[in-house]
């Protein structure tokens, strides 16, 4: 349970430093504060836990053509979709969708690896 909070915490900390990097390349990306980013960073793993299943498997066939490039695509309509959702978070255009997806999955990789790192069996 901790490890799970622990997660949520470093998904949020990772759309803060998204976001961050967003306006200092002038994208349209916005976060009303780390409140903002602890519900947006729920509502992402919400839409990526129980939509993006369904997403994929519609998608599949698309999916293999391109040898697994338009799970950018997925990627960035499901963030969009995040923010399309939300009144704290806010995602404007395709440029920033995808450049968020892309940067938040970094990020939020490398914080989760270091808050809550994965037991060996």
């Amino acid at each position: 349970m901790v490890g799970l909070i622990l997660r949520w915490i470093a998904n949020a900390v990772a759309l803060l430093l998204t976001v961050w990097l967003g306006k200092a390349l002038g994208l349209g990306l916005y976060v009303s504060g780390f409140g903002g980013a602890m519900i947006a960073a729920l509502v992402i793993g919400l839409i990526n836990a129980f939509i993006r299943p369904i997403v994929v498997m519609f998608t599949l066939p698309l999916n293999c053509l391109t040898f697994g490039l338009f799970s950018l695509v997925i990627n960035a309509f499901l963030f969009w979709l995040a923010g399309e959702l939300l009144t704290e978070f806010e995602v404007q255009g395709p440029v920033a969708a995808l450049f968020g997806s892309i940067v938040m999955s970094i990020f939020s990789s490398a914080l989760s690896q270091a808050v809550a790192p994965e037991k060996q069996k």
